[in-house]
């Protein structure tokens, strides 16, 4: 028997055989490679006159057989395309009309005709094509994308020939052409060692993510890149050779990981040797999850509720708890180990919000968004990233105390539903349910690079996570949660099929949360009232000012209603006061009849009664009501006895 190199959806080996993982009994599809150049699928352990599929495999008419998970996925995987025919659903939405095929997007106006009557080449159908050209691309009026180098070569490569017009005419002598850099013929290209971004601006080429064949940390020096792994894990040397790299893969140590993830029937994990499911608890609809593998908690959150809860995953069955209350329906959720924050965004309000781990205590910290869906942080810079679906979409971040907002995508940009980092190599993932692609970023938002495009799996992502080599989805579409390579999306592999609306879908791992101190950014937290400061010692550039914390509407209106009683009773106390200081003096002095008036001592005497020292005593009310009764006005004592006994010493 032939010995071929063999290429298996995850891993390659040098057997001429078929294979099914034996520990998941997935189907495993398997190119065989002859020449170096011509590919055909199917079965290399049986003769020609006996062609029998193993469990789990489809018998195409021309006696090859593939996975049964190729069946209907929009891709001819049999060569005679009898795996895509009277398939029940077609969920790119095109079907060929005559032989009911299932075509991908790809295969939509890309050139060549997939259909007996060459339908999906229509140029009516091409035109409402809006599928962007690359940097390097032009754009014909059918929508087609053909290479820069097409154009104005005596060849109509777009179907209009729309890319054989104007070629008398440079356009480099009218503005550059726009060109930000060097404008040659009619496009724009970059100087050496440099790469034209999607803005037509240029960039430093960086060799790491050029080459990506580092899972982690990346030096390169003198024409040689050197990859290592950081302390929470390992060389992997079996993915090495499988990658075909002397270099690069990285396992983390350890336990295996645990892949989570939510449906319309409750909350479920797996291991990720075996994706054997098991269900955490049964609910209904809590779709948007995050994960603190410290305490083994998961973070759940129903779309369109304002309620957040939490369940632990410690080995025993627990109900979720309710953990808070938010402002506004919930629709992404982030948390930051390192200083125990929870964030979440709330598209219907416009706003990012943050609390304490035990949410005790919870601010606003942006409002005025455009539709923000999902949210992602980076602990170890301090750095808060979020996805906004609106009118205008974009990915921005800011630092954790509301400072150094920063756009990083707004071009071919349709709708980011989930994000996930790669904390190792500093690079932000994106899946784009509107462009039904995964893409990825650095955090300065250069570099960007399209990892995976749809291939009848990846029509409607709803969550991503990314762990070790490859890149996880959920995909609401074929109810499905697949993953393949972060660095290229080849060995593209489902994992778990037949899911009930798939959420979220996160990875819990130590590794994936270290407690170490990096000394990029230090971020302060006032847990009373959750004002943050951050301090930089690196990257990124930190404002020292702590921005004034942002108040939500029921918090407002209840200060608001205490400074108005603390007014009321501060105007009630000065009117008090000013009652009492000018209230007039009681005056003491006795009114004299006509003949006390006369006389010389009594009129003369000035006597200020308030100003004398004398002793007051319950006899001198006694005495002076005596002596006025005994009184008649004809004759007067010259000195009355309360007189006597006012001016008495003391």
């Amino acid at each position: 028997m032939e010995t071929r190199s063999v290429l298996f959806l995850g891993w390659e080996s040098d057997i001429g055989d078929s294979h099914s993982d034996p520990e998941s009994g997935r189907g495993c599809c398997c190119l065989s490679l002859k020449n170096g150049s011509d590919v055909e699928a199917g079965p290399t352990n049986q003769d020609d006159d006996e062609r029998v599929c193993k469990s789990g495999e489809f018998f195409c008419d021309d006696g090859h057989c593939v996975s049964v998970l190729f069946l209907c996925d929009g891709t001819d995987h049999c060569s005679d395309g009898s795996d895509e025919r009277s398939c029940p659903n077609c969920t790119s939405g095109f079907r060929c009309a005559a032989s009911g095929w299932c075509l991908s997007q790809q295969q939509l106006c890309d050139g060549q005709s997939d259909c007996e009557d060459a339908r999906d080449e229509d140029p009516l159908l091409c035109a409402s094509q809006t599928t962007p050209c690359a940097a390097s691309e032009l754009q014909c009026r059918d929508g087609r994308c053909i290479h820069h180098s097409y154009k104005c070569d005596n060849t109509n490569d777009c179907s209009d020939g729309s890319d054989e017009e104007d070629c008398d005419v440079n356009e480099c002598l009218l503005n550059n052409g726009g060109c930000p850099s060097v404008c040659v013929c009619f496009h724009c290209e970059c100087p050496n060692n440099t790469r034209q971004r999607g803005d037509g601006h240029c960039e430093e080429m960086n060799p790491c993510l050029e080459a990506d064949v580092c899972d982690q940390l990346c030096s390169y020096s003198e024409d040689h890149l050197s990859c290592r792994c950081q302390e929470d894990y390992e060389e992997d040397h079996q993915e090495d050779h499988q990658e075909g790299t002397a270099a690069g893969a990285c396992r983390a140590k350890g336990d295996a990981a645990q892949l989570f993830f939510a449906d319309l029937e409750g909350v479920h994990f797996a291991d990720i040797t075996d994706f054997v499911p098991k269900t955490l608890q049964s609910s209904h609809g809590r779709r948007h999850m995050t994960v603190l593998s410290s305490n083994n908690t998961v973070f759940l959150a129903q779309p369109g509720s304002t309620s957040i809860y939490r369940l632990l995953f410690d080995g025993v069955r627990h109900e979720a708890q309710l953990l808070l209350k938010a402002a506004g329906p919930v629709h992404g959720l982030a948390v930051d180990w390192t200083r125990g924050l929870l964030l979440w965004s709330s598209a219907d309000s416009g706003s990012l919000h943050l609390s304490v781990i035990d949410g005790s205590v919870q601010r606003v910290l942006w409002t005025g968004l455009d539709s923000p869906r999902a949210v992602a942080v980076h602990p170890e810079r301090g750095v808060i990233f979020w996805a906004e679906c609106g009118k205008n979409p974009k990915i921005q971040r800011s630092t954790l105390d509301g400072q150094n907002r920063t756009t990083l995508v707004n071009t071919l940009i349709h709708k980011p539903v989930a994000l996930s980092l790669d904390l190792p190599r500093d690079l932000l993932y994106w899946a784009d349910q509107g462009l039904r692609r995964i893409s990825r970023v650095n955090l300065e938002g250069h570099y960007r690079k399209t990892v995976v495009e749809s291939n009848g799996f990846l029509d409607r992502p709803f969550g991503l996570a990314l762990f070790e080599r490859f890149v996880y989805w959920s995909d609401e579409a074929s109810g499905s949660i697949c993953r393949a390579n972060k660095h290229h999306g080849r060995h593209f592999e489902v994992l778990l099929k037949d899911i009930t609306s798939p959420g979220s879908v996160v990875i819990a791992h130590s590794a994936l949360q270290p407690n170490r101190n990096s000394g990029l950014t230090t971020c302060a937290v006032d847990a009373l009232t959750l004002n943050i400061s951050c301090s930089e010692n690196g990257f990124p550039p930190v404002s020292r000012t702590l921005p004034a914390s942002s108040l939500s509407d029921s918090t407002f209106a209840a200060l608001l209603a205490l400074t108005m009683v603390l007014i009321v009773l501060l105007l009630g106390l000065c009117l008090w006061w000013c009652r009492e200081e000018l209230r007039p003096l009681t005056s003491n002095d006795h009114s004299l009849t006509l003949k006390e008036s006369r006389d010389p001592l009594l009129r003369d005497a000035n006597i200020d009664l308030n100003l004398c020292p004398t002793k007051e005593t319950p006899v001198r009310l006694h005495l002076e009501a005596d002596w006025r009764s005994s009184t008649d006005g004809q004759t007067i004592s010259p000195t009355p006895p309360s007189l006597l006994l006012l001016a008495a010493p003391l």
